[in-house]
């Protein structure tokens, strides 16, 4: 089964142990599933996690550490862009759906309800589910 976290709840996994993002990426490190990710992602997840508001509560080292446990992950390079149909509340996501489309993702893993991302449910045979649901439904 091949999953793709969203960049918010890799971060969430850090931020606050014992809940569902957190669950999944434990589940993900005891080979429960297999992690899609992309360098997009990777420079994502890096980028982000220098926010000042997130960089409090992000201790470098946690992040690097998870950085380097995401190249053991399926890496996807250059991404295709997404059909000119595809209509997406944050164009900042187009690099997800066209991970989930280009690795044939079960599951796409969202917390972010504003980015229209849940709104969707299925993108091509990818499901798309919030943290709490993936954890009921797949772990």
């Amino acid at each position: 089964m091949r999953v793709i976290l969203y960049t918010n709840v890799l971060l969430a996994a850090l931020i606050s142990p014992h809940g569902p993002p957190d669950k999944i990426y434990r589940a993900w490190r005891s080979a429960s599933f297999e992690l899609v990710t992309s360098a997009a992602q990777l420079d994502e997840l890096r980028r982000v996690s220098r926010y000042p508001k997130l960089k409090q509560l992000l201790p470098a080292h946690r992040v690097g550490t998870m950085v380097n446990n995401m190249q053991r992950a399926h890496v996807l390079g250059d991404l295709s862009p997404l059909p000119q149909s595809m209509a997406l509340n944050d164009a900042d996501d187009a690099f997800l759906i066209a991970m989930a489309l280009a690795s044939d993702a079960d599951y796409l893993v969202t917390g972010d309800r504003r980015a229209g991302l849940l709104q969707h449910r299925v993108i091509g045979r990818t499901r798309i589910l919030n943290p709490t649901a993936f954890c009921e439904q797949v772990l």
